[in-house]
């Protein structure tokens, strides 16, 4: 059930990305690594982590799976509580038999919600130790809807599109956020700048793609290049390829709303359903 708001008086929020190197398949100095970053961040409501933070886009998740009472969700529930703010990022979780690369949304309150990747990696052999999700994930924070997906994804624009609401002559949108959390190499940099901007114009919504950087196991180099759009498709945050760092970046309910109002293209856009 898609959550749809009228165009009502909302806050901006505040998004903190974390681009970082990895710890190759070492999950303890990865969530120490983090602890000491997040401690790091100025007052904001969300933050994002890499794809996989604690381990790295590994393919042994037998070895490094956790159930959802697991060390690594325990940390991010206390940093959650700590920082009072949303912490999100992807690990890799089992139930039962079955693995998966499984974005976790965690609440300030210690509630979380999940979305489990859609489109595996092929290209890194994903689909042979992981189970593909069937179900979006949508969520709020305050008040803003908010669509987390996880690297890949950004290649399938079916399953990130933005879904409209036609209330009189107000297109009403299901998300206003559109979020990428990604282990990208840089050899294919190029794609990840270029899709980033087009789900923003197209989808007429914010979107951030926080990826990694550094050398992985496998020895694939990430440039990061994460990046906050706005609905216009302009890059809000800093150039920042092959670089560590975080930023805080504001974004403008006022502004959006009012674009949307100026330029309706929800009125026009195409209905559809996704099978499973």
């Amino acid at each position: 059930m898609y959550l749809y708001h009228h165009f009502q008086l909302m806050e901006d929020i505040r998004i903190t990305y974390i681009q970082s190197n990895l710890h190759w398949e070492k999950p303890a100095d990865n969530l120490l690594m983090f602890s000491d970053k997040i401690a790091q961040t100025p007052a904001t409501d969300l933050i994002i982590l890499p794809e996989m933070f604690s381990t790295g886009f590994s393919m042994k998740p037998e070895l490094f799976a956790q159930e959802m009472g697991g060390t690594s969700v325990q940390w991010l529930k206390e940093m959650a509580v700590k920082k009072g703010c949303v912490i999100m990022g992807s690990l890799i979780i089992a139930e039962g038999k079955d693995y998966f690369n499984r974005l976790i949304w965690m609440k300030p309150d210690g509630t979380w919600v999940i979305y489990d990747k859609r489109h595996l990696f092929r290209f890194g052999g994903e689909q042979n130790h992981y189970h593909a999700g069937s179900v979006k994930m949508r969520t709020q924070l305050k008040g803003w809807n908010v669509c987390p997906l996880i690297c890949y994804d950004l290649r399938f624009p079916v399953w990130s599109r933005n879904q409209w609401n036609i209330q009189g002559q107000v297109p009403v949108a299901e998300y206003d956020l559109l979020i990428y959390t990604a282990n990208w190499p840089e050899r294919r940099s190029h794609a990840w700048k270029t899709l980033l901007m087009a789900r923003a114009i197209e989808n007429q919504a914010y979107v951030a793609g926080i990826n990694r950087v550094g050398k992985d196991g496998n020895d694939i180099y990430h440039s990061g290049d994460s990046a906050l759009i706005d609905f216009k498709g302009e890059k809000l945050s800093k150039d920042n390829s092959g670089e560590e760092l975080q930023e805080t970046i504001s974004i403008s309910w006022s502004a959006l709303t009012e674009f949307r109002k100026s330029f309706p293209a929800g009125m026009d856009a195409d209905q559809f359903t996704i099978k499973a």
